[in-house]
């Protein structure tokens, strides 16, 4: 598991969450810490380290 910093879609607050690294794919919801909207994420990841990150919004 690793800590990824960044900026929630929402609210503009810098959070974090953990990223399962062992993974190569992941696309997952899991909310904000601090507004509690939710926020889709799509990662990859290649030898243990994260090449992509993206978090979205989820369009109502």
């Amino acid at each position: 598991m690793e800590e990824y910093f960044f900026q929630c879609p929402y609210c503009w607050e810098s959070i974090s969450m953990l990223i399962d690294i062992s993974q190569s794919q992941q696309t997952y919801i899991e909310d904000c810490e601090v507004c509690c909207n939710p926020i889709q994420l799509h990662i990859t990841t290649e030898n243990q380290e994260i090449t992509g990150f993206e978090a979205q919004n989820i369009e109502q």
